[in-house]
């Protein structure tokens, strides 16, 4: 017989986020309990935030759910970046923030994330590991609440949420990913789950998307996306594609039509890691970050797979370029390489780079047909990053989620050092040019700025535009003086903020 195992108390001098006071585990005996143990940097724990949100509302009157934050890069383990995670992907629960992974190793973890189910008595009764056991775990609890109706406190708990004290009432929530044009700026607004365009000075065109949540197809006033990011333009055929993150799938808008369609994806998330392909609105995709146009194909960083995909628009197919699946860096054939959670991508035409984000690395994959796959600039490790400038391995970066080609240069949204950097793709020699390492928002000139983890970028003429995402702004620089402005978007409102500003007037 398996000897059960007493759950760890949890530590009540730690800091707590959603909650107005700290949680214990003999407090909450008599319910459910599952440990979330995540980091807020990886795509497989925003894979199951969806999951526990399902749980915790559905079995609200006898399960508690709680996170326990172990950040693996050192901007996670901030207090307040953390806090804005939890603003970010909506997480209602409350979080126990273990930043020096004391209650990690108290329950043995070993893997972000890992659920721990904890029954009424207190004893642990389940551990594990990635994603897909959202039906194992819900069985779980239906097995011990037909077993233990007298002993199940039955009370729904109220949390004092992140949201309640910081509601974001801004015209921009967390945005993603930009992309400067001729006939315009486009800007994920992820946080409002809707895609905007305005022109390059920032006056509002169209506003894309309901700002809920949805995978609806349809006109601009009636669409939805769900955290929408990386964005491509075909001027001849004026299309925007997006990668519709939260859907799994890729959009495209016809400006002139004003019609938004799904190309890619059935909106289902995939677990397949192996490379495959299909038909494309046949094929499960998994979290499709940004994407890049060359020729008549779309070159995709797919973020929960780990891998590079192309979609060919003619022919309607859709297929992993690079990457096995595994997560890491491993530079050789594209059959052989090992991406790690790529989340930006761009080209000069005969090359892509990659901002691998969870190697902190550039990468770089040919076009021709002998292509390879090597890396540009960093460390190349899962637990390789700083903030060091330098050149090829010598560099150090953290958390980078997006890159630009631009004058022959990658710029760099170096995310988690508040940065952003100019990299020589020929040598990799590094530079920072805009941040001073500190989050903030403070406009000014090079490193006399401040961002807080800007996640997207894009050039056009003698701008740079920069999507501040924590900071909910995009930034403007004049790349001859490197100075930066705020830009203002003008007529743009939170939804339904504008709605409630006339009625309020009247």
């Amino acid at each position: 017989m398996i000897p059960r195992v007493r759950s760890p108390e949890l530590p009540q001098n730690f800091p707590w986020l959603n909650t107005d006071k700290p949680l214990s585990l003999k407090a909450l005996k008599g319910r459910i309990i599952i440990l979330d143990f995540w980091t807020y940097c990886c795509i497989n724990c925003l894979h199951i935030l969806p999951d526990l949100k399902y749980l915790e509302h559905k079995y609200k009157d006898s399960l508690t759910v709680i996170g326990v934050h172990s950040g693996k890069f050192d901007n996670e383990k901030e207090i307040e970046n953390i806090r804005q995670a939890i603003l970010r992907y909506d997480i209602e629960h409350p979080v126990l923030v273990d930043s020096d992974f004391r209650v990690w190793e108290n329950y043995t973890v070993k893997a972000w994330p890992t659920l721990i189910i904890i029954d009424p008595q207190g004893y642990v009764i389940g551990q594990f590991a990635g994603e897909g056991h959202i039906q194992v775990i819900e069985n779980m609890i239906i097995q011990i609440l037909n077993k233990n109706q007298d002993n199940i406190n039955f009370q729904p708990l109220q949390f004092t949420l992140e949201k309640q004290h910081q509601p974001l009432i801004t015209p921009l929530s967390f945005p993603g990913k930009v992309l400067a044009t001729a006939v315009g700026l486009f800007i994920a607004d992820s946080g409002h789950h809707r895609i905007v365009m305005s022109t390059l000075e920032g006056e509002v065109i169209h506003v894309i998307g309901t700002g809920k949540p949805g995978v609806t197809d349809g006109s601009f006033e009636e669409s939805q996306f769900s955290t929408p990011q990386g964005m491509a333009y075909d001027a001849e055929s004026k299309i925007l594609y997006v990668a519709d993150t939260g859907n799994h799938t890729l959009r495209q808008i016809d400006i002139q039509r004003q019609i938004v369609e799904t190309i890619a994806g059935t909106s289902q998330h995939s677990h397949i890691i192996f490379p495959h392909g299909g038909f494309a609105l046949e094929t499960a995709l998994n979290s499709p970050w940004d994407l890049e146009k060359v020729a008549n194909k779309l070159f995709i960083a797919m973020a929960g797979s780990h891998q590079i995909w192309e979609m060919n628009l003619e022919r309607g197919t859709i297929q992993t370029f690079a990457g096995t699946g595994a997560e890491g860096c491993f530079d050789t054939t594209l059959t052989e390489s090992a991406f790690a959670q790529p989340s930006g991508i761009t080209t000069n035409g005969a090359e892509l780079f990659i901002a691998d984000s969870e190697v902190s690395s550039i990468r770089g994959v040919e076009l021709d047909e002998q292509s390879k796959v090597r890396t540009v600039c960093g460390g190349g490790m899962l637990f390789g990053f700083g903030d060091i400038d330098g050149q090829k391995l010598d560099v150090r970066l953290q958390h980078c989620l997006d890159v630009e080609y631009f004058q022959n240069y990658l710029w760099v949204a170096d995310t988690y050092n508040h940065k952003i950097k100019l990299v020589d793709p020929a040598t990799g020699y590094c530079q920072t040019v805009l941040g001073d390492g500190l989050p903030g928002f403070q406009d000014g000139q090079g490193k006399n700025t401040k961002f807080s983890e800007p996640s997207g970028l894009s050039a056009i003429g003698a701008f740079m535009y920069i999507s501040d995402t924590n900071n909910h702004a995009i930034r403007r620089v004049d790349l001859k003086t490197l100075k930066v402005k705020t830009l203002y978007l003008s007529g743009l409102c939170a939804p339904n903020a504008c709605l409630s500003a006339d009625m309020a007037a009247m």
